[in-house]
């Protein structure tokens, strides 16, 4: 029996079994940079990126506008859960290599039992795993890469880029947003802060010093997942009295969208209707977003804390470097409020897309509703192809959309998950791959054609390795 003391053995193996990476097959282009630049650098970026690899494109460029790994996504920034909120057993960033997942990296430094007794994964043990995922297969991300602005051109994109701070601008045939919540539209501030001065308020998307709020009085707006958790890391930073507060008059417990989780449903969803992708996403949006239980429980755990339901505000006003808040008939003061309130998409507000971002078509151009279910806010969302590639409104307006895939939260009512999560890997990142070597390849048929029909190759051998054992006609003998 062989034994090692390397805990990434397995790894090596399974890629050593599967075999080298294809060569890059994929046809230069005089001036063209990159074949693909993945826009995003922390985990469905580096997925793609292998994924990319093992289809054998190459000339892959990943950029991430953040200063080093460990400020990259939100793992270790932004994100204040402790535990990740999908199940621990979702196939994610491993691409069908059982020996490249979060089960198997963990086991081999804690041991099965260790995994069988966690129940959800935890963030910073997430972020680790990532952080290794990335150095084992090799694969090398652009930090301090900012995109400014996405311009088109004949055939291809022109990427306007700071790269430590220093205007440049590079070349790429495709696009794919992997960078999550950040590309989607923006964070969704409340108008009833928005005339507030900035130092009284953060929204989850912030980075906030939490500290700063020890022996204050916080109040937290919103009642899914981000709000628990900011509200759970303000108490254990110390704050005096933390009070959450919730528009509708329970908290959102009915996980809906996990009911489309069987195989039939993932994987035909991009299928179905209009009508019945659009009433999916209604309904989430009617039952609302669920923290999980374990959020809310690090919240109730404090005497400090207080639940408002059915209490959304009805105004603020600065009064002394404190906020006065009106709720429903009471009236509260606040040393600082932070806005749990998610996320609004809209492509024609992200300025590295103004070039073009009218000519995206957006759900509201492609289907109307019935009245009963018309939601603003999903109308915004953009209108994406099967390989989550933009639009064109009015067809041959914009034919270069096609060159653009978003893997991210804008992909909600085209295809019914948390795109840029774990749930979407599985089905959605090959079929971006897929398509994108599609694309490429008969974008460059001509030169493939000829490569295909012709002859340059090395013979496998030479006629003088069977020319003894060809059959001769025997001589006659003349018979006198």
């Amino acid at each position: 029996m062989t034994t090692t003391t390397d805990l990434d053995f397995r790894a090596r193996e399974a890629l050593r079994l599967i075999g080298p990476d294809p060569e890059n097959w994929v046809s230069d282009r005089p001036g063209i940079d990159h074949n693909v630049t993945i826009v995003g650098g922390s985990g469905s970026g580096s997925v793609f990126a292998f994924a990319l690899r093992r289809a054998g494109i190459g000339r892959v460029t990943v950029i991430d506008a953040a200063e080093d790994e460990s400020l990259a996504g939100v793992w270790l920034t932004r994100a204040r859960m402790k535990k990740l909120r999908t199940p621990k057993n979702l196939p994610g960033p491993e691409l069908g290599i059982p020996e490249l997942s979060f089960q198997a990296w963990y086991e081999a430094r804690h041991g099965a039992e260790a995994y069988a007794a966690i129940d959800r994964i935890p963030r910073v043990l997430w972020a680790e795993y990532l952080s290794w995922y990335r150095q084992f297969l090799g694969i090398s991300v652009r930090y301090r890469t900012k995109l400014v602005r996405v311009e088109p051109a004949e055939g291809f994109l022109r990427l306007h880029l700071e790269v430590n701070g220093v205007s440049q601008i590079e070349t790429t045939r495709k696009i794919i947003f992997a960078n999550g919540v950040a590309g989607t539209g923006g964070a969704y501030i409340p108008p009833v802060l928005a005339d507030l001065p900035r130092n009284l308020y953060a929204h989850t998307s912030e980075l906030i010093n939490f500290e700063a709020l020890r022996g204050k009085t916080v109040a937290v707006l919103g009642a899914a997942a981000s709000a628990f958790d900011a509200a759970g890391v303000a108490l254990e930073s110390g704050a005096k009295e933390v009070h959450l507060f919730a528009r509708r008059e329970a908290i959102a417990s009915l996980p809906i969208n996990r009911v489309r989780g069987y195989p039939g449903a993932y994987f035909n969803y991009p299928e179905l209707s209009d009508s019945a992708r659009w009433f999916q996403a209604w309904r989430f949006r009617q039952v609302g977003s669920t923290p999980p239980p374990d959020a809310i429980e690090r919240v109730i755990a404090f005497p400090n804390f207080y639940l408002h339901l059915s209490a959304p505000w009805k105004s603020a006003q600065e009064k002394g470097d404190r906020i006065v808040a009106q709720v429903n008939d009471d009236t509260f003061e606040f040393d600082f409020a932070i806005a749990g309130t998610g996320y609004f998409v809209d492509p024609t507000k992200r300025s590295e897309l103004a070039d073009f971002s009218q000519h995206i078509a957006l759900w509201r151009d492609r289907y109307q509703p019935p009245a009963e279910q018309h939601d603003e806010d999903l109308g915004t969302h953009p209108y994406l192809g099967k390989a989550h590639e933009y639009l064109e409104k009015v067809p041959g307006t914009a034919p270069y959309l096609k060159d653009i895939h978003v893997f991210n939260p804008a992909g909600f009512v085209s295809f019914g998950l948390p795109i840029g999560d774990v749930p979407s890997i599985r089905r959605d990142i090959p079929a971006i791959v897929s398509r994108i070597s599609e694309d490429l390849f008969f974008a460059d048929w001509e030169q493939h054609e000829a490569r295909i029909t012709g002859n340059n190759i090395a013979p496998d051998f030479e006629d003088s390795l069977y020319a003894a054992a060809v059959w001769k006609q025997p001589a006659k003998v003349a018979i006198s």
